[in-house]
């Protein structure tokens, strides 16, 4: 039998949260289907490289641009080049010309089904959603199967403000390998940077993007002691912002950008805390992953993070865009190690229980499965 064919649609493919999650998705259904990736951002396709060599995947050059003026000929398009595969999944905003396309002309090209996921929104939506981007999510999502959200609160916005029917949105939580975190890393792990016996290290996993802030987490930080380092994993067109606002505060030696982190598991078990300072979030991966490797969180109240983490990391967990609550929150865990470890020991027992990926995965296999087109034999 030949395996299912299923789309990838992608904003970016850059190695970011939902596309990293998508890799995991692909290497664990293994031979079962194949798969052919787009960027709507042509060249960001980062993420490849995490794929399984394994994996039949192509990248198609020649498929219809994913981002362009909404016109009815360009969508007539984008719905013909769907036509070749057993299912189509598109991902956030920069997507959602195809599923506009889809719901246009699904039943008269007899197009395969189309979920369509949803992570959280970039800067220009942090905020406030976009009045006319609602309007047209409403419409582009009409004859999709399914809509996919990991968090409770994009799951209230899909079900109110976008208007879809209950039964086609399915919240999925992000999860992990959490047993893989639990054990610390060697202190070397990351290339080019050396943790100390003695080191200190308030860190965070981001792409380095404005939606993240990560210059409001460098003025949080530069209230800690000189004997703390602040370590930035990832990568993006943020980064000469970041390194200007840490020479503005004086932290410019504390800082690191040592790059984008492959493996978080063999990495963030070198933070001692694990921080966010993002406008916007949904159900944030790294911050299940610090959780998993025990470490106390400190984060604005955004998207679900103040109920991912444990009770006892409440405290921690600050109002949006508040850097003086954010480095507060730096302050009183920097000063209190047993505060740390209980902590982050609470957030441990959490992710094991509710966050482990073998529950992700299974809801995804299953939602895929049930969409897919019957079985072509070669």
């Amino acid at each position: 039998m030949i395996p299912h064919r299923i789309l990838h649609l992608h904003s970016s493919f850059d190695a970011g949260g939902k596309e990293l999650r998508c890799v995991r998705l692909i290497n664990a259904f293994g031979a079962e289907f194949s798969h052919s990736i787009v960027s709507a951002q042509p060249g960001a396709l980062a993420a490849a490289k995490h794929i399984s060599p394994d994996i039949s995947v192509d990248y198609p050059t020649d498929f219809p641009p994913l981002a362009g003026s909404p016109s009815l000929g360009r969508l007539r398009t984008l719905a013909r080049a769907m036509r070749e595969f057993d299912l189509v999944l598109t991902y956030n905003w920069g997507a959602m010309d195809a599923a506009m396309a889809h719901g246009l002309f699904a039943h008269s090209m007899k197009l395969p089904s189309l979920i369509h996921h949803e992570d959280g929104f970039n800067s220009d939506e942090a905020i406030r959603l976009k009045t006319r981007r609602n309007l047209y999510r409403r419409l582009a999502l009409r004859r999709a199967s399914a809509l996919v959200v990991p968090s409770h609160r994009l799951e209230r916005i899909a079900l109110d403000v976008w208007r879809q029917p209950a039964a086609r949105v399915h919240r999925i939580a992000n999860g992990i390998p959490t047993g893989a975190y639990a054990a610390l890393p060697a202190r070397d792990a990351i290339p080019g940077l050396v943790k100390g016996a003695g080191d200190k290290w308030l860190g965070t996993l981001a792409g380095l993007r404005a939606v993240k802030d990560l210059p409001a987490m460098v003025r949080a930080f530069a209230r800690l002691p000189a004997d703390w380092r602040l370590v930035i994993l990832g990568e993006g067109p943020e980064r000469q912002a970041i390194l200007a606002e840490a020479q503005a505060m004086g932290v410019a030696e504390r800082l690191h950008l040592p790059g984008f982190a492959a493996d978080p598991a063999k990495v963030v078990g070198l933070f001692d805390i694990f921080a966010l300072s993002s406008r916007s979030e949904q159900f944030p991966i790294s911050v299940v992953e610090a959780m998993a490797a025990g470490l106390p969180v400190a984060a604005p109240a955004v998207g679900d993070v103040a109920q991912m983490v444990a009770q006892e990391n409440a405290p921690f967990i600050v109002p949006a865009g508040d850097t003086d609550a954010l480095g507060q929150a730096f302050v009183t865990l920097a000063a209190d190690p047993q505060l740390r470890r209980a902590v982050g020991g609470a957030n441990q027992a959490k992710a094991r229980d509710s966050c482990d990926e073998r529950v992700m995965l299974s809801a995804y296999h299953a939602l895929y499965a049930g969409a897919m087109r019957p079985v072509r034999r070669a």
